[in-house]
């Protein structure tokens, strides 16, 4: 039987939080789906020989995911939010092993296929992610807000939902984040 609604999903996080191995392997067959889309998206557009495949990106953000035992899953979004967090990281990694085989440093491993939330060209990952990890000091908010929009495709009413604040506030922002990394990543 598919899961048919973010519902669907929120009760099988119960139900595998609570040591559910049905309900663990029908939300597998879920969020894969979506999880491997998204990763998809991401790396539509990357440049050509890209070493990291959608699969690949999904199946170790997925392990990295169910190895988080600790976690007490609310709902979707949520589970999505902390997804496109490990997504973040697993392209931060490979970018990094990437860069570290290089002697002279590699060429930059952008993130052409993310919906580029400052809107400079095509942005390094590690700029990305350094950009990023500056704006979590600056405002965490801001920061969860735009992982969860561009690296976990959540909807502006998820994001509001799981944050327990208003559409119009995630939107207000989001174009306040979506303006700071822009500045950051030109270098103005």
């Amino acid at each position: 039987m598919p899961v048919r609604s973010p519902d669907d999903v929120t009760a099988l996080l119960v139900r595998w939080r609570s040591g559910s191995a049905e309900a663990e392997d029908r939300l597998l067959a879920c969020v894969y789906r979506e999880l491997r889309q998204l990763a998809a998206s991401y790396l539509r557009r990357e440049r050509g020989g890209h070493t990291l495949q959608p699969t690949a990106l999904v199946n170790e953000a997925y392990l990295r995911l169910v190895g988080q035992r600790r976690v007490s899953w609310q709902n979707r979004a949520h589970f999505y939010g902390i997804a496109a967090r490990m997504m973040r990281r697993v392209l931060v990694d490979h970018a990094r092993r990437r860069r570290a085989s290089k002697r002279d440093g590699g060429d930059p491993v952008t993130l052409s296929g993310v919906a580029d939330p400052a809107r400079v060209g095509d942005p390094d990952v590690l700029a990305l992610h350094a950009a990023l990890e500056e704006l979590a000091r600056l405002d965490a908010r801001q920061a969860s807000i735009v992982e969860r929009r561009f690296f976990g495709g959540l909807t502006v009413e998820e994001i509001a939902a799981d944050c327990a604040i208003s559409p119009a506030t995630v939107k207000r922002e989001l174009s306040t984040a979506k303006l700071w990394l822009r500045r950051r990543l030109s270098g103005a």
